[in-house]
Parts: C-alpha cells; sequence; structure tokens
C-alpha cells in the first residue's frame, strides 16, 4: 500500500510541536508495516539543510500563489522517501514556519494543492499513492482539492492533531485558492461567512483521525469542539481515535545523547544522579528530598499553565522545586519568570525550546506537570513515564488515555502510573501536587511502583501503526 503524507513539519528537519515528532516517526512505523510511506513537505531552511536533493520529480501548475510549483525527491537520514515543494518565495525564511507575514494562505494552498496533484497524477516516475493523509488545518484543503477535480484520485484521510487551529480566513481569497464556490457552504468549508482549512478537510476527506480515543469522544460535544462539534458528530462513523506512539529510539533514558548520566528500569540508580546535574545546571538547592516538579510545554491557558500560576507559591510552600521550559503567552512567561527570580533556588525558568535540554528536565525531576484543559494526546507525559518521572495530568484527551492515577484501588492493583485530577480547577491542581508530595516523602515505596508501572508502559508506534494500516486498508477494499 502506497501512502503519501503532508505536514508543514517533521523532526529533525523543522519541529514547532508535537506534530513534528509524529512526523518524524509514523511514516519510519508504517513502512516497518510493509507500506510504502512517503511525505512532502514544503521547503522551509530546515528541510533544505537536513536532506540531500535528489532531483526534480515535476512541476505542479496553477498553485495558489505562485503559478507553477516544483516537486523535489529526497531522502531522509531515517530511509523515508521525501517529496519537497520547493517554493523559496513562500517558504525559504528565518525564524518560526508558522509566523504571520500576511501570506499564510497562500503557503498552507500551495502545499494542499501540490499533496492534491500527486493523489491524482502521482510522481511521474510510476508511484502514485492509494492514501493521501493530510495533518492540520495547513493540509486541510488537500481532501477538497481532491474532491472538486473531477479525475480518479487516492483516497483522503484528514488527521487533527489540535482542533484549536484551523486557518480561517476571508471568504472572498475563494477564487485566489482555486476554491470553487459550491464548496463554500455550510456542510463544506463555510464558516461563519469565512473560509476555514480545516473544517474543508473535515468535510471532505472519506476518514478523519484524531490522535487519541478519548479526545475523538470529546470533540464530538461543544466544551471541546471549537464550533465543528456538528460536523464531527454527523461523521461519528468515520471518525477515528488513535493514540500517538512514542520515539523510543530518541526518547529514551538508557541512551540519550542529551544525558551525562543514564539509567533504565533495569538499572534506575542514575536518575538520582541526573537530579543532581539538573539541580546543579538550574541553580537550584540540591535537595534529593523535596520533589522537583517541572513543566515542558507551550506556555498558554489551554496548557491550564494559568491553573499552575496560581499554584506556584503553594508548590513553593511545601517544599518542592518547580522548573518550566516553555514559551508562548507573554503574561504567563512574564508571570512564571518574575516567580522564579524571587526564589532561584526553588525555582527556575527558561523561555524558549531547548531539545536537549528538555530531555535533561524529563530525566532529572520526579513530577511532569499537564493540567491541561485540553490535550489531544500529548506526548510529553508518555516521554515522561519511560523516564521515570510520574505525570500529573488533568484527565482529559490523551492524557485520559495514558495516565492511571495513584489512589488506593490502582496502587492495591498495581497498576498506578500517576497522579490525574478532574476539574478545570485551581483547588484540585493544588490538591493533586499534595498528593504528589505526599508520597513522595512519606511513602517512597508506592513512589518506586508507580514509578517502575510508568517506566513498563509500552506506547511505541507499532500498534498506533497497526490501527493506520487497518484505516488505510478499509478505504482501498
Amino acid at each position: 500500500m502506497q501512502i503519501l503524507h503532508v505536514a508543514s513539519e517533521c523532526f529533525p528537519l523543522v519541529k514547532v510541536g508535537g506534530l513534528g515528532d509524529v512526523m518524524g516517526a509514523l511514516p519510519q512505523a508504517l513502512m516497518a508495516q510493509g507500506a510504502d510511506a512517503r511525505l512532502l513537505l514544503p521547503s522551509f531552511p530546515g528541510v533544505m539543510a537536513g536532506v540531500e536533493v535528489l532531483g526534480l520529480v515535476c512541476t505542479v501548475p496553477d498553485t495558489p500563489g505562485v503559478g507553477e510549483a516544483e516537486i523535489l525527491s529526497a531522502r531522509m537520514a531515517t530511509g523515508v522517501p521525501l517529496y519537497i515543494l520547493n517554493v523559496p518565495e513562500l517558504y525559504d525564511r528565518p525564524g518560526n514556519p508558522y509566523e504571520e507575514l500576511g501570506d499564510s494562505h497562500f503557503k498552507a494552498a500551495a502545499l494542499a494543492w501540490a499533496a492534491a496533484y500527486l493523489g491524482v497524477h502521482g510522481d511521474g516516475a510510476g508511484w502514485k499513492p492509494d492514501v493521501v493523509h493530510s495533518h492540520d488545518w495547513q493540509t486541510g484543503l488537500t481532501p477538497l482539492y481532491l474532491n472538486f477535480w473531477g479525475l480518479p484520485h487516492a483516497a483522503s484521510v484528514m488527521s487533527i492533531h489540535n482542533l484549536a487551529y484551523q486557518g480561517i480566513y476571508p471568504a472572498e481569497l475563494l477564487f485566489e485558492l482555486n476554491i470553487p464556490r459550491e464548496a463554500l457552504h455550510m456542510l463544506g468549508a463555510e464558516f461563519h461567512g469565512k473560509l476555514n482549512f480545516l473544517k474543508a478537510g473535515l468535510a471532505y476527506a472519506d476518514r478523519i483521525v484524531t490522535v487519541s480515543p478519548t479526545y475523538a469522544e470529546e470533540i464530538q460535544h461543544p466544551a471541546h469542539g471549537w464550533y465543528l462539534e456538528g460536523l464531527l458528530a454527523r461523521r461519528r462513523s468515520e471518525l477515528w481515535g488513535i493514540l500517538n506512539g512514542a520515539d523510543y529510539e530518541h526518547w529514551n533514558p538508557a541512551k540519550s545523547p542529551h544525558l551525562e548520566t543514564h539509567y533504565s528500569l533495569e538499572r534506575p540508580a542514575g536518575k538520582k544522579t541526573c537530579k543532581k546535574q539538573l539541580q546543579q545546571e538550574l541553580g537550584l538547592d540540591e535537595a534529593p528530598g523535596s520533589p522537583l516538579f517541572t513543566v515542558v510545554s507551550r506556555l498558554a491557558a489551554q496548557k491550564g499553565l494559568d491553573l499552575l500560576l496560581t499554584n506556584v507559591d503553594y508548590l513553593l510552600s511545601l517544599g518542592a522545586q518547580l522548573a518550566i521550559l516553555g514559551n508562548g503567552d507573554p503574561v504567563l512567561e512574564k508571570a512564571f519568570a518574575a516567580k522564579a527570580a524571587a526564589r532561584p533556588w526553588q525555582m527556575a525558568v527558561h523561555i524558549g525550546f531547548d531539545e536537549s535540554m528538555a530531555h535533561r528536565l524529563l530525566a532529572g525531576s520526579d513530577v511532569l506537570l499537564m493540567p491541561s484543559r485540553q490535550e489531544p494526546c500529548g506526548l510529553t507525559q508518555i516521554y515522561a513515564l519511560k523516564y521515570g518521572t510520574i505525570p500529573l495530568v488533568r484527565r482529559t484527551g490523551g492524557l485520559a488515555d495514558t495516565v492511571v492515577d495513584a489512589n488506593l484501588a490502582t496502587l492495591g492493583a498495581g497498576t498506578a502510573t500517576g497522579f490525574a485530577f478532574d476539574r478545570e480547577d485551581s483547588w484540585d491542581l493544588g490538591e493533586t501536587i499534595s498528593r504528589a508530595c505526599i508520597m513522595f516523602r512519606k511513602d517512597p515505596q508506592a513512589w518506586k511502583r508507580v514509578q517502575k508501572q510508568g517506566m513498563k508502559q509500552d506506547f511505541s508506534w507499532e500498534a498506533s501503526a497497526q490501527r493506520y494500516m487497518e484505516l488505510y486498508q478499509g478505504l482501498s477494499a
């Protein structure tokens, strides 16, 4: 089976969030299942610098915003065959690839148009996909283009990695983006009089996928549906929830190149050394008896970090330590930085993202905080489990699917892997932080059992890739 994935990021070439990790791992996992999986990316600087370009594959006429565009062939170090949409005027820019410069609609439409072209015509060298799998709103127009070209084409799948981001633009752009007027209606690409790229994908794709079973249910209801719950509920029978996997070759405390000291479930002693090294690096007191909490996240209310902000003083009053890595909301950035400046021996904040530091934080911390209001899947809590860092999460989306709360029943059954609470409430978060601190100090044996049970969890891509293969095979049956 021949599968074309189309996305705007892929680790290690270009990564902004979890989508980059998924695209770096899923095509490889599908290849291991016997699929001929390939990937289409835009010609961002990181992509062009990180691969060997093999040559021109084909040209794509009438590409929105640019006219004729080139598709190049390349191969990633992982062995995944790569197509690159080479449009320097849209993609050859420094900085964040999602930075808004007034032409993001063309950046997204051009990528979707190229994907649809490959889904209809193939690459001109004998390869044509059976399925075109689009990821997030930047590729949402792909199923629409395939549907309206009126030519035999590959089946289409639309993945939602975060429903909150939809790509909404004025309807007047319709013709500039090569979208037929008949697509602009309530059951199509229209959204309150505007054009919604993600909604176009959800309306016209043959199947819809999101990144955890719980999130697939949540988005069919107003609290999490971002005004698309009606469409998603109508398409319930075509909506799949497939949990993201983890790349344990990269996220593994036994061999991560970002760690000075390695450890594993079988040889756990190195984690204490990692904690001491992290405390030294961050300027925190070397206090092995103090639980060290960490955050590795975009700083945003959607991640529940405003709830954490109201609990920082309480957490520190319990004698715990806190380390934060991330950026986002300037108000949250400034507030967390001010808290750290007031107690630098107990709290550290690094604004920005640093892949290497993320590994060191997970290895050296005791608890990972993810009090998210919404979390489609989450990968950091999965990585934390492997690193023996106990996740403390709000029970939503993929967090509900991957973390089992430590309570009397689950501790007795030996199934507990973390701490979880339900309400979007600062008090509930504070109470759960308190529970974690009490177990860390008062019941170290229970702590070790929860830690070990988490490290035993296997969220590798193999099981997820099998589910994707079932989805693809159902489309071609």
